[in-house]
């Protein structure tokens, strides 16, 4: 019997939501992502400490500061992956310059300078970049220039119409986070997967996308169980967590399609300027908190992975 996920991969580009060497060669996904979260639970594979500890003692030769080390960590990490993965590997723009478009984009070209500089070309890697109207007009820039980005932190649909009228290569839409949002809004233990916000939030941006013909990826991302990502089978992309992907490895149950293009209900277009962008997000009470939630976060295990480094 094909297990689950043999049966999703038949669909869907499944992408591994971590940076362990272990579980990537494991689990052979298409895609994998890096950033300081997952870098700082790298530091503590076997399989990849002696490359961490490497890379630091290099920084250290070179007279770079831990925040220096930490920034060529995070690609270095990201290079060893690429050795490992047919597709691309996502790498993030550090958190604290979610709001600064300039600074984001000269950011995103030493990420790809460095790679370059370890023998990674640009069409192996995206960047990585909050859903802020600053984040998306960054990426708007890169994408003119040929650097493809993943958009992420993204909870409502005005983000994702913004982010493709940006034409970002791929959205991130993160399941899991809106749904603990309407369980702590709504006192709900669980919901049922049709019932469940976060699943319902990626539907309605998928059939959005293919609706109007955006070629943009959607990738959901954050899931809390095995449930949701069924509920999403045939989406682009799913980036999905070492323990997740173990699970669906062990089901051999059926898994149906749910999502395909040639069943795009045909929702109109939608206007999206910065006024109205700003707007919707802020009407929006869960997109709001999740997005600002979502950066202090990144950006804590930022100082987490300099301070990491600094100690060593």
């Amino acid at each position: 019997m094909t297990s689950v996920l043999e049966q999703l991969r038949a669909m869907t580009v499944v992408v591994a939501d971590t940076g362990e060497v272990a579980a990537v060669k494991r689990y052979e996904p298409v895609d994998c992502t890096t950033n300081p979260s997952l870098v700082l639970a790298a530091s503590k594979d076997p399989a990849s400490e002696e490359m961490i500890a490497r890379e630091i003692a290099a920084g250290r030769a070179k007279g770079l500061s831990p925040e220096q080390i930490t920034a060529t960590l995070t690609v270095a990490v990201g290079a060893e992956l690429t050795k490992l993965v047919p597709g691309r590997v996502s790498t993030e723009v550090d958190a604290r310059l979610s709001f600064d478009t300039q600074a984001s984009v000269a950011r995103a070209h030493d990420i790809v300078a460095d790679y370059a500089a370890r023998g990674v070309d640009k069409s192996r890697i995206l960047i990585k970049l909050a859903s802020t109207w600053e984040g998306i007009r960054a990426a708007e820039v890169l994408q003119k220039e040929g650097i493809d980005c993943n958009l992420t932190l993204l909870f409502c649909m005005a983000q994702a119409v913004a982010c493709a009228d940006a034409g970002a290569f791929l959205i991130s839409p993160f399941v899991g986070r809106i749904t603990d949002w309407h369980k702590a809004a709504e006192g709900v233990e669980n919901y049922a997967p049709e019932e469940d916000p976060g699943v319902k939030s990626v539907r309605k941006i998928y059939d959005y996308y293919k609706s109007n013909g955006i070629g943009t990826v959607v990738m959901g991302a954050s899931f809390r169980n095995a449930g949701q990502i069924k509920a999403l089978a045939g989406c682009d992309n799913l980036t999905i967590a070492p323990a997740l992907l173990d699970e669906l490895s062990r089901d051999e149950a059926d898994l149906p399609r749910v999502l395909s293009p040639d069943a795009a209900s045909g929702m109109a277009p939608i206007t999206m300027d910065e006024a109205t962008f700003r707007w919707e997000l802020n009407a929006d009470a869960m997109a709001t908190e999740k997005l600002a939630e979502g950066i202090r976060k990144f950006d804590a295990d930022h100082r987490k992975l300099i301070e990491l480094v600094a100690a060593r």
